[in-house]
């Protein structure tokens, strides 16, 4: 076990530390500190209860926890002290996720979220249940899903400088988990993002009236029985430019990289503006596909990009 690593079992008064060479117990930072008071936590459940209804940050040491929380109200950051060195991993509350969020708001930075698995196997760092959410600089990796949100049309996501790594599935009986999967919110943001090495569904799914997905890349080189890059289920207005797109080998669906409107559509699409990507199949991939296919009958501005050979610009299904 490396020095400054904190198992935090749930329920447990105690967490199992190893200290650094000539520190003593007494000087080893709490697990969880709400910066605001000051006061520290050894439960990340007691953390977001000490804040409740209010506004407050939470700031997570340098460690590895066996922990969870359920945000009920408020408006709440949940910030590592070093970005990338704080891991929630292996837990769900509720057996739904790590973080399951219900309240005003949350903001998340520098959180690492690995090895999320239920028995409906929809486990995910994130479920987002309500209210607005925004995340930076945090990973999300070795899960069955990285983000699941329910509905609340009233509010927003945005996702910035995160990483999406070996995310999804299609053995649940309710069907496939996604590395993203957005339910019918006001919007999605996400930018200067990457996905990778998929290993089942979508690497994003959104029914969200508006999307943003920019500067972003969607390598799917190393992915396994994945679907779409990018899905808009019911339709959605906004842009989707400056990314890079690989498809890989191994695909349950390689007909297009990315569907608008393959379900029900709920959404406009009018005026959704996909420009300046670049698109193209990994090393080795010999096959036709379609960079979007288009369910909705609407006018779609489609500008400048960048398509291998065997890909087709666009194809109305």
């Amino acid at each position: 076990m490396k020095p400054h690593t904190r198992l935090t079992l749930l329920g447990a008064a105690l967490a199992a530390l190893v200290f650094p060479a000539g520190m003593a117990p007494a000087q080893q930072a709490a697990a969880y500190t709400v910066v605001e008071t000051g006061k520290g936590y050894e439960r990340l459940q007691d953390a977001v209860n000490a804040i409740g209804g209010g506004s407050g940050t939470i700031r997570f040491m340098s460690a590895r926890f066996i922990d969870c929380a359920v945000q009920q109200a408020g408006d709440i950051a949940y910030v590592a002290a070093v970005p990338g060195q704080a891991v929630l991993d292996g837990v769900a509350c509720e057996g739904k996720a790590a973080l399951v969020l219900r309240g005003r708001n949350a903001r998340i930075e520098g959180l690492v979220f690995a090895n999320i698995r239920v028995s409906d196997k929809n486990g995910s760092g994130i479920r987002l249940e309500h209210g607005n959410l925004s995340v930076s600089q945090s990973w999300f990796r070795d899960s069955e899903q990285g983000i699941l949100s329910g509905n609340d049309r009233s509010s927003t996501i945005t996702i910035d400088k995160s990483t999406f790594t070996r995310l999804g599935t299609c053995e649940g009986s309710g069907g496939c988990a996604h590395s993203i999967y957005i339910g019918d919110y006001g919007a999605l943001t996400v930018t200067r993002s990457r996905f990778e090495a998929g290993s089942g569904g979508h690497y994003v799914k959104s029914r969200s009236a508006k999307v943003t997905i920019l500067d972003s890349s969607f390598d799917d080189s190393a992915g396994k029985g994945t679907n779409y890059m990018i899905d808009l289920p019911a339709g959605a207005r906004g842009r989707i430019g400056g990314n890079w797109f690989v498809q890989g080998h191994d695909k349950e669906n390689y007909s297009a990289f990315i569907a608008v409107g393959a379900e029900t559509i709920r959404n406009s699409s009018e005026g959704l503006t996909i420009f300046g990507n670049d698109a193209r199949f990994a090393t080795g991939v010999d096959r036709q596909s379609t960079f979007i296919a288009d369910w909705t009958g609407e006018t779609l501005t489609i500008g400048d990009n960048v398509l291998a050979e065997g890909l087709e610009r666009f194809e109305s299904r």
